[in-house]
């Protein structure tokens, strides 16, 4: 997790769009992989706890693609 912070950071004292880039890139390979594991299994996430894990997971993941395309903005 400091490890993207540190990337926003220089993200933003450079202006260089790498951190969303990598954020975005890293966003695109999760839906990508969720997509073909819940195509391939039906009964995938069939419990409460796990499918509001994954939500969670992906509503930072889409938010940190949010913050980093703020604080790269020009």
């Amino acid at each position: 997790m400091s490890s993207l912070a540190l990337l926003l950071a220089a993200a933003e004292e450079g202006g260089s769009p790498l951190a969303f880039y990598v954020s975005g890139l890293v966003l695109v390979v999760f839906a990508v992989v969720v997509s073909a594991v819940g195509i391939r299994r039906p009964g995938f996430l069939s419990g409460q706890g796990a499918a509001r894990a994954l939500m969670a997971l992906t509503v930072f993941l889409v938010g940190l693609v949010m913050v980093a395309s703020v604080v790269t903005a020009s």
